[in-house]
């Protein structure tokens, strides 16, 4: 799980005739009887395997759910048989269909997927167990190779993690952009802030002489400082009127790169929104209160 350690193989479906290269390779592994409880997968329908399940008993496979919806969407799987290869006897019978899994990452999309019993395979190879505790997992693991060397020292035993680790270390690259993209936004929105703050500092130097006409012919500093301030929220917001739409259109991109989140969230939107606000108005206070302190006189000898 989340580590990509699967295999696929080519099956043929009893009764199932697929279309012209249509894909018949799910994915495929094989587990132990308590797999599926041990991992909090849900059984939908069916049985798990057992310990009756082994080399010399009927061949048995536990499929998932996307598996049934896309080649048994009106009926029940259970008791139908499939086979390895295009073609061939079917000597898998159906006796189980659990919810779906993540075997490469979280982002994947939900796919056809077969599971076998380990014990009916005569020659296994590596294989990966999974302890579910309440204790602490490191401990767990110790007790676990303990126990595993007593059996047999001379089993190799290797990449003894938590399912947390193996996330971390399935999404480091994730990790990594995620940094990357919130030191990028941080730089963009410090050089936008300096940008909009050195415009609105050049804009006001130019109106020096209207601004001195203004306050000569009575209009008070408050004034000044709403007309500056009225200006550049006003420039902010014809921005954001387009940069919001933008950022919904490409919001499904987005979305196929992130786990369980919504590039249109509200939340965040919203909270883009009122940063880019909050800075316009951070950036426009210094130079419209530097021109509300101008001296009418000294504004209309402004060149």
């Amino acid at each position: 799980m989340l580590s990509n350690n699967v295999w696929q193989n080519t099956m043929h479906i009893e009764g199932y005739r697929p279309a012209a290269g249509e894909d018949m390779n799910p994915g495929w592994n094989e587990t132990l009887p308590g797999f599926f409880s041990t991992a909090g997968v849900r059984s939908i329908a069916g049985r798990d395997f057992t310990d009756r399940d082994t080399d010399g008993s009927p061949g048995v496979v536990i499929v998932n759910e996307t598996f049934q919806k896309r080649f048994f969407p009106h009926q029940s799987p259970l008791g139908r048989r499939i086979g390895w290869g295009e073609s061939g006897p079917a000597g898998l019978e159906i006796v189980g269909v659990v919810k779906d899994i993540k075997g490469g990452d979280l982002k994947e999309k939900p796919r056809p997927w077969t599971f076998t019993p380990v014990l009916q395979n005569t020659q296994p190879g590596a294989t990966t167990f999974y302890i579910r505790t309440v204790a602490n997992p490191l401990a767990a693991a110790r007790s676990a190779r303990q126990v595993l060397q007593k059996l047999d020292p001379y089993v190799p035993i290797y990449d003894l993690k938590t399912v947390d680790a193996q996330i971390g270390e399935t999404h480091f690259l994730d990790r990594i952009l995620a940094w990357l993209s919130v030191a990028f936004g941080f730089l963009a929105t410090l050089l936008a802030s300096i940008g909009l703050y050195g415009i609105t500092a050049f804009s006001v130097a130019r109106r020096t002489q209207e601004i001195g006409i203004r306050m000569a012919l009575g209009a008070g500093r408050g004034s000044v400082l709403r007309l500056v301030m009225r200006e550049v929220l006003l420039l902010a917001a014809c921005g954001l009127i387009v940069g919001v739409p933008a950022a919904l259109a490409f919001g499904k991109l987005i979305e196929s790169q992130l786990f369980e989140m919504q590039a249109a969230d509200p939340t965040v939107i919203a909270g883009a929104i009122g940063a880019v606000l909050l800075v316009s108005a951070l950036a426009a206070y210094i130079p419209a209160r530097r021109a509300a302190r101008v001296d009418p006189m000294h504004a209309l000898r402004w060149e």
